[in-house]
């Protein structure tokens, strides 16, 4: 095998791949349903039966995916807003600021 042959095999094995479009709005619906079923599994948490440690395996585990979903979910709509944020912003201290506020905003739609 050639060097030319090698360098080319290689560009074209490492060029940059697009996501489906639907890739977003699927991984976005997973993540919501995530944090409704850690949600849910909270709710039904007893506090009685929390007295037995064998118990706390499933309120820890809800909590923990329903955390990490939740703050996947409002990461991946702040950054889907970032392009119309760079286009209002004058600058990077404007910009830091109106994430921030996205970010918080965000959270609290999603926190009950």
């Amino acid at each position: 095998m050639s060097t030319m042959d090698f360098e080319s095999r290689l560009r074209a094995a490492l060029t940059p791949v697009e996501p489906p479009e639907e890739l977003a709005v699927r991984l976005e619906r997973t993540l919501v349903n995530l944090t409704e079923l850690a949600a849910d599994e909270l709710e039904a948490w007893e506090l009685s039966s929390m007295r037995d440690p064998r118990n706390w395996v499933r309120p820890a585990a809800a909590a923990v995916v329903g955390a990490g979903a939740g703050t996947a979910l409002v990461v991946l709509r702040v950054r889907s807003r970032h392009r119309r944020r760079v286009a209002q912003s004058s600058g990077v201290i404007d910009l830091a600021e109106r994430t921030m506020r996205d970010l918080a905003d965000e959270a609290r739609r999603l926190l009950p």
